[in-house]
């Protein structure tokens, strides 16, 4: 499936191809990456790499793409590799398993991490996948068929540090998401959470998916349920979201419902003086024009 190459230690940098990753490289994780390596002055592990010989021998890059843009950067000629001849599944696995092992990620990229290692997993262990129907019966019945079989969830929560049910939320979260999605999800000016890629799973409607995906990406919603609630309101489904305004009254009085005695009366200590301004200056008239009743001469000559 895969061998070392051990003849190829060392390759130029611009040998080097990167094509269809399934993550950006993070500017700030190559300026930390590039001060290190400008402080220690050596990089410490070797990038991977796999010759492909059906485009020609090129050498594609499989796992430190930070390491080769930092190497890039400080303007290198020359980067240590581990060079391997191996298949397209080996090479998707081993990119997944560096991000995962080594790499500070999201809740977007630990799911479509996750997602896409199952699939690459299920089709090099094909026995480790979920049976159905007529599979399912079979190996009920042939115990140590299903004691030697170790789910993708058990082991990747074995490998990494995980635990089954955190690795399956993210799985189902993750295998929903399209390569659009995932790029407009990216952008957004807030970190998409576990919780919000939940909420976009349940999703079936094209047209309310696209527009959940387009408010988090905008940041026009904080979250998913707001941009689903958002969705509803304009499809004339539910109330009207609330304005922040009306959000932070309802928090006052909620907050104010809750306190005990003792804890009201020392907020009236605190704000007492400023309350009483504030309800006198509601209180207070708008002045208006004074208007001066003028007698009629005809009803003063009368």
């Amino acid at each position: 499936m895969a061998e070392i190459i051990q003849s190829i230690t060392e390759l130029r940098v611009d040998q080097i191809v990167v094509r269809d990753r399934l993550r950006p490289v993070s500017e700030a994780g190559v300026a930390a990456l590039t001060a290190s390596i400008s402080e220690m002055g050596v990089m410490k592990d070797p990038i991977h790499v796999r010759k492909v010989k059906h485009r020609g021998g090129e050498f594609l890059l499989m796992a430190g793409a930070h390491r080769l843009t930092a190497a890039r950067q400080l303007g290198w000629e020359t980067i240590k590799v581990t060079c391997w001849t191996c298949t397209d599944d080996f090479a998707r696995l081993m990119e997944i398993d560096d991000n995962l092992a080594g790499a500070e990620l999201t809740a977007l990229d630990t799911a479509v991490f996750l997602a896409r290692r199952k699939e690459v997993y299920e089709r090099l262990h094909p026995e480790a996948k979920a049976q159905v129907g007529a599979g399912l019966v079979a190996r009920r019945w042939n115990t140590a068929d299903m004691m030697s079989v170790v789910s993708f969830a058990t082991s990747t929560a074995e490998k990494f540090g995980m635990t089954d049910r955190h690795v399956r939320r993210m799985i189902a979260a993750g295998a929903c998401l399209g390569p659009d999605e995932v790029r407009r999800l990216r952008s957004a000016p807030r970190p998409v959470t576990l919780k919000d890629l939940q909420d976009i799973s349940k999703i079936s409607e094209t047209g309310e998916r696209y527009h959940v995906v387009d408010c988090l990406a905008e940041g026009r919603t904080k979250n998913a349920s707001g941009a689903r609630k958002l969705w509803k309101a304009e499809q004339g489904e539910g109330p009207e979201p609330l304005s922040p305004a009306d959000r932070a009254l309802a928090r006052l009085l909620d907050a104010w419902d809750r306190a005990p005695k003792v804890a009201r009366d020392r907020f009236l200590e605190e704000r007492g003086d400023q309350l009483r301004r504030e309800l006198d200056a509601q209180s207070t008239p708008t002045p208006t024009n004074t208007v001066v009743f003028q007698p009629r001469k005809d009803a003063q000559n009368g």
